[in-house]
């Protein structure tokens, strides 16, 4: 009985330590990405605004184009090994054609799976492809909506006090469209701003592990869980520097499950008017980043093995700007130079 159990015994540290190595396997493989273009491209591309509430109708997403294939060309000659896209904002506009509501990108004049032709230039370029995804979906709140008439996208649509949507179950079958439909995905960057959507993080992360076990599931605040630690406007450091993170400093100093450390924040710099992580106005077009700050953080990902995501919002037309473009080949050359 004796020599059973320690036959037993070994077996579980056995699996226990090969369970670790596949950890670190993982772990390693996303932080050798180093760097990935966010792409940010919804509602609030045309309303001007960083939130788009009280729109209801497809119509309202106006884009008369999409070029996805130069998004993932331009992050290739950036040194980039990563695609995070975003599926959907809080106002519950999908940017892939789910069947869980009719306010998606295919009943846009777009008339387009956008998510499904980015897959497909992900894997023309070589580029890995994650996925942002907001929790809480104003689309799933049961109240009416006020008659007031404000503006949607407005500053006082913004200013509002909103309950946040929830429905867990739409919450599982979206995630699982996205996770079965489109392929590997490296990570999801979840978004806590309006809530878990009915779903805490643990199931949340839970579920999402059944579908897909090697996708790392990070979540920008709330609730520590996942394996991915996300710092919104953050900068480079190791797992457990709270001064890298700017609104996840209780996470970083308290939760033990991260495996990787990623950092994003926009390629526009702060400006007055318009909205920040999208597309803003024309008017701002000439502001961009330097490339040799980007560069500067670049290194700081290599350094702490972090990934760094550089926002870029596409344009009206579905395009990234001049600037970018411009910019992030040169953050490109950098990178091969040195």
């Amino acid at each position: 009985m004796y020599t059973r159990v320690c036959i037993l015994l070994a077996c579980a540290i056995v699996t226990g330590a090969h369970a670790q190595k596949e950890d670190a396997v993982r772990a390693k493989e996303l932080s050798d990405l180093h760097m990935g273009m966010f792409v940010c491209w919804s509602l609030s591309t045309f309303s001007g605004y960083e939130w788009t509430r009280g729109v209801t109708s497809p119509e309202y997403f106006k884009a008369t184009g999409c070029d996805t294939d130069q998004w993932c060309k331009t992050a290739k000659e950036a040194g980039m090994g990563y695609i995070l896209f975003l599926t959907k904002h809080h106002d519950g506009f999908c940017l892939w054609d789910t069947k869980t509501t009719e306010f998606k990108s295919t009943n846009s004049p777009l008339k387009m799976d956008v998510l499904a032709a980015l897959r497909k230039s992900c894997d023309t370029y070589g580029l890995k492809l994650a996925l942002y995804f907001s929790e809480g979906d104003w689309t799933w709140i049961k109240e009416p909506l006020p008659e007031d008439g404000l503006i949607p996208g407005s500053p006082e649509w913004g200013n509002r006090i909103w309950s946040s949507g929830k429905n867990p179950e739409l919450k599982k079958e979206q995630l699982k469209e996205l996770m079965t439909g489109y392929g590997p995905i490296a990570f999801f960057w979840m978004d806590h701003a309006q809530g878990d959507g009915g779903l805490n993080h643990s199931e949340t992360t839970t579920w999402m592990k059944s579908l897909q076990p090697d996708c790392f599931v990070g979540f920008n605040h709330g609730v520590p869980a996942g394996d991915l630690c996300l710092r919104e406007m953050g900068s480079p450091g190791p797992i457990g520097d709270a001064n890298a993170s700017k609104y996840n400093k209780d996470a970083e100093t308290g939760y033990k499950g991260y495996l990787v450390a990623e950092f994003t924040y926009p390629i526009l710099p702060p400006h007055e008017g318009g909205a920040q992580w999208f597309y803003s106005l024309p008017k701002h077009d000439p502001l961009c980043h330097p490339a040799e700050k980007l560069f500067e953080d670049y290194k700081g990902a290599v350094k702490y093995g972090n990934i760094f995501s550089i926002d870029v919002g596409p344009d009206y037309k579905g395009r990234l700007r001049d600037i970018d473009v411009t910019t992030l080949r040169a953050l490109g050359k950098l990178i091969i130079e040195n």
